[in-house]
């Protein structure tokens, strides 16, 4: 197919967390887990979805007993909200090089993020190639979820990627994220023999992740791994938690603070500790 089609569901500009320099970060639908801290809940169906923003909402009825699109259009107060719109490769590198004064100016680029960009493997490694044939430097935020050729063939277009690494053990990734996380594993080592750019990204979540035992093992396994040239400590929020209600669901983690800032320095000097260069937040 010379122009896939994808699902978008947000355009960010102006990121400064989703790699170097100022950055357009295309979030994209759909995603194999279902983490329970997740802040894109949204992006989780790989289906287009309504939300609904309550405190918008005026009950005035114009939505009853009319089509999905039309909810949307005819709602008064924009508290009927589409997640998700289909745009071609060429559209969407189209929309992303407006961006481009940013990007030479700031040493930016493109991220890949979601939901998980490997689920639309074709259309992201079409577009990536793209951007990089224009001069632009492209990145992949996963989760590491997916078929190993997928990860390889979509990672061949990026030159960096940011690999989220949850938890090490395989059953309490599953009880929090719903999957195994073998693959996730398997296939940072299979990236890692391939690719010489790699920025590991760790969720400090307090009572789920942040132990001395998972924490030990998550830097061993960093410091083992090779291509990984920083990590990226990321401490959690709750920003999730009304995205969850318009969306209907339940949000797990209600009553989980975030992390201190005294916690998190001493995460990132246990890190060092072992010889891996730390970030707090995702910024230098």
């Amino acid at each position: 197919m010379q122009n896939p089609e994808g699902l978008v569901f947000h355009l960010q500009r102006f990121s400064l967390q989703d790699g170097p320099g100022l950055r357009t970060t295309v979030f994209l639908k759909g995603c194999p887990l279902a983490c329970a801290w997740c802040h894109n809940p949204e992006s989780q169906s790989a289906a287009p979805e309504l939300l609904t923003l309550e405190q918008r909402c005026m009950h005035c009825g114009s939505c009853v007993e009319t089509t999905d699109a039309d909810s949307v259009e005819g709602c008064p107060t924009g508290a009927r909200q589409r997640v998700g719109r289909s745009m071609t490769a060429s559209e969407l590198v189209t929309e992303v090089l407006r961006d481009r004064i940013f990007f030479e100016q700031s040493g930016g680029g493109v991220t890949f993020s979601g939901g998980e960009p490997l689920l639309q493997a074709t259309f992201v490694s079409g577009v990536a190639a793209a951007l990089q044939a224009n001069g632009i430097h492209t990145a992949l935020d996963t989760c590491g979820f997916a078929p190993t050729e997928a990860l390889l063939q979509v990672a061949s277009h990026m030159d960096l990627v940011l690999y989220d690494l949850k938890l090490m053990d395989e059953a309490r990734h599953r009880e929090m994220t719903g999957e195994s996380n073998g693959l996730i594993l398997t296939n940072l080592q299979a990236l890692a023999a391939q690719h010489p750019r790699i920025w590991l990204r760790v969720p400090i979540i307090p009572g789920i992740n942040d132990d001395a035992a998972n924490l030990a093992a998550t830097a061993q396994f960093a410091v083992q791994t090779p291509g990984i040239q920083r990590v990226d400590l990321l401490p959690y929020h709750a920003t999730g938690v009304a995205k969850f209600g318009r969306l209907g669901l339940h949000y797990r983690l209600e009553a989980v603070p975030p992390p201190s800032v005294e916690q998190l320095d001493a995460i990132a000097q246990d890190f060092r500790a072992q010889g891996l260069n730390v970030t707090i937040g995702g910024r230098p």
